[in-house]
């Protein structure tokens, strides 16, 4: 399997630099979705997908793969939360083969990654990023085109930021990163998108695939049309669950490394939410953690630099040594930091036990998870939206998969089920710490196609 690096920034920024001088409509900035270049970077065959998952334990739940994978690479245009034009990136996963499943038009799935502090996250990396490999086997390998964008302020992005947990903003990325991938297709490829475009994501990108949905039937549904969404393990009730952390905890794993990212994206979309960094982080934080991340430094290194909390857990958010000041956390509940968490979410409540924030989806959602998770909790998150939804007469299925009675029924949810029990028991004492970023993702990743593959089947 060969992969290739992306190349195209200077280009990129230089035609935005023209852009933005003179003042003539011929000046305008580039469209959104606009290519600015897009390439083959790789080409993996079914052995080598099949030798990948039967190394990694993935083949039992993604199967044996159907089709070998071109991997392609797509920097294209976007807009920040100002509205401003920037470059962003995504891998493009496209089956290739003779079985029929890799040939002629075929569904997209448009994919949003979890949260990393790597600065050079490339979904097109299908040899070194595990996330990648994962939907390749998953998706690509099995007859779906993969659109997976890295995000502004990832990989060649011309931000100098990343938009973290901005609904609109981040929903805007993914809907460009799709149109880009689209017209580079058109262009490049024999096997050529479907009118099928299902969403999903886990993690940070639960909440962004959840967000994409909403505003492709909000404002693009002459556009596209979404058959189906299948959002993982995301903070989809944002405001609830930071008062939770924020209030009377527990903290959750990883917090000071979410903190500084979602501090800063909202700062920088906002404006409001510190006049100085000293406001809300603690010394030496104040002058590190807000343009720490995203970064190609290890977080091992940032612990050792003293700019981080001296905490392997991510967990000391407040008090002696912690990251951010208990001032803050005193002013909290009438801040314009909570202003904007209760902004960008997107299916809960005000508040535990508060007052409803949600949408009502047009097209079929599930959601998946694990009532045990360390770092997004399932309990304010998944069992809230699906009851937001519900109370708007939409049913959502929240697969969890330490309960049985919500997977689906006979031997599919069983093997599911017994298997995620199985991996937790192989964990061991590590079974906390890999539980959210390496246990439950493959399984509800399998849950989340067995659902997409029957809406396509009944027609969806």
């Amino acid at each position: 399997m060969k992969f290739q690096g992306s190349r195209g920034l200077a280009a990129a920024l230089t035609a935005l630099a023209l852009a933005a001088c003179g003042g003539s409509d011929d000046d305008a900035p580039p469209a959104r979705g606009t290519v600015v270049t897009g390439q083959l970077a790789g080409h993996a065959t079914r052995a080598q997908i099949d030798a990948g998952t039967a190394t990694s334990g993935l083949q039992p739940l993604s199967g044996l793969a159907a089709c070998d994978v071109d991997v392609r690479y797509v920097l294209y245009v976007t807009r920040d939360a100002q509205g401003q034009p920037q470059t962003a990136s995504a891998g493009v996963l496209v089956p290739s083969g003779t079985d029929a499943a890799c040939t002629g038009d075929r569904p997209v799935v448009l994919y949003a990654h979890g949260t990393t502090t790597t600065k050079s996250k490339n979904m097109a990396d299908v040899v070194n990023d595990n996330e990648a490999k994962l939907v390749m086997a998953m998706y690509a390998a099995q007859g779906f085109i993969v659109v997976a964008p890295n995000y502004l302020g990832y990989d060649q992005s011309s931000l100098n930021y990343h938009p973290y947990l901005d609904a609109e903003t981040q929903a805007g990325d993914m809907i460009d990163g799709l149109r880009a991938a689209k017209a580079h297709l058109a262009a490049a490829s024999t096997v050529k998108p479907s009118a099928k475009l299902l969403i999903t994501g886990y993690s940070q990108g639960g909440h962004v695939a959840m967000a994409t949905h909403k505003v492709i039937e909000r404002d693009h549904a002459s556009e596209f049309t979404v058959s189906a969404s299948g959002p993982m393990s995301g903070p989809y009730n944002l405001v609830s669950f930071n008062d939770i952390v924020t209030g009377p905890g527990p903290i959750n794993g990883g917090a000071t490394i979410f903190a500084p990212l979602l501090l800063t994206s909202y700062q920088r979309a906002y404006g409001n939410i510190y006049a100085a960094p000293s406001d809300v982080y603690q010394s030496p934080y104040d002058t590190t953690a807000p343009t720490l991340f995203p970064t190609d430094t290890p977080v091992s290194q940032l612990l050792a630099e003293n700019k981080l909390p001296q905490d392997p857990t991510f967990t000391l958010l407040f008090g002696t040594g912690g990251l951010l000041k208990d001032s803050f956390r005193a002013g909290y509940a009438t801040s314009n930091f909570r202003a904007a968490l209760k902004t960008n979410t997107l299916a809960g409540t005000d508040g535990p036990g508060g007052s409803a924030i949600g949408w009502k989806p047009a097209h079929p959602v599930a959601l998946c998870g694990g009532a045990q998770d360390p770092t997004v909790y399932w309990s304010i998150n998944a069992p809230v939206a699906q009851g937001v939804f519900a109370a708007q007469g939409v049913a959502v299925p929240a697969f969890d998969l330490e309960t049985r009675a919500s997977l689906p029924a006979g031997a599919v949810g069983d093997a599911i089920y017994g298997g995620f029990q199985q991996s937790k028991a192989a964990a061991g004492t590590n079974a906390q710490a890999q539980y959210h970023g390496t246990l439950v993702p493959p399984f509800c990743s399998a849950l989340v196609r067995g659902f997409f593959q029957q809406v396509l089947a009944a027609g969806g």
